[in-house]
């Protein structure tokens, strides 16, 4: 919830004449330079319209992929767009599965061995951002996971007669290297 006063500083913001320059420059102000990079991560915190009016669902999440040489700040950049959004969730691929991006069922020992579901990365970030770096790092099947999160946004769960379907209107932002380290032009 916002107080008078911000509205106020937020109307007052809005009249500014550069006020988009300036929501670009403070997005990682400490990177130089990357103005594209950085529009796109602002772009992608504010997300889209979403349209509920038609039978068909349009999903309002502005995906975003940094494909680039190591070591030009793509994952600062990251790590500063899951430290502004107001949910936002950052994880590295290297160290991540299909059921860690998505959704596991495990068994509960408090319960005496029922089933739970444990939310992965795409589902806790639901209404938010997920920001996943080096994604160029998973296995194939583990990326192939997240394709009905990012396009349908929801996580359906069919194991150990388990069957539902979980929220992840989220919002991804991932980052990744070329084949072989660097670009050969």
């Amino acid at each position: 919830e916002l107080t008078e006063v911000e509205i106020g500083k937020i109307k007052e913001l809005v009249k500014q004449p550069n006020i988009y320059d300036k929501l670009v420059y403070n997005i990682a102000p400490s990177l130089f330079g990357m103005e594209l990079e950085k529009e796109a991560a602002l772009l992608a915190l504010v997300g889209g319209v979403k349209d509920e009016t038609k039978e068909i669902n349009q999903r309002d999440c502005i995906h975003v992929l940094y494909a680039g040489d190591p070591a030009v700040g793509k994952s600062q950049l990251l790590w500063a767009v899951h430290n502004l959004a107001p949910l936002g969730i950052y994880c590295s691929a290297k160290g991540v599965s299909s059921a860690g991006l998505t959704a596991a069922v495990l068994k509960d020992e408090e319960t005496k061995g029922d089933y739970v579901i444990a939310a992965g990365v795409m589902v806790l970030a639901d209404n938010g951002i997920a920001c996943i770096d080096e994604i160029d790092k998973m296995k194939p099947e583990d990326r192939d996971a997240m394709n009905s999160a990012m396009e349908q946004q929801v996580v359906p769960v069919n194991k150990a007669n388990i069957h539902t379907t979980l929220k992840s209107r989220t919002t991804v932002l991932a980052a990744a290297n070329p084949i072989m380290g660097r670009y050969d032009l």
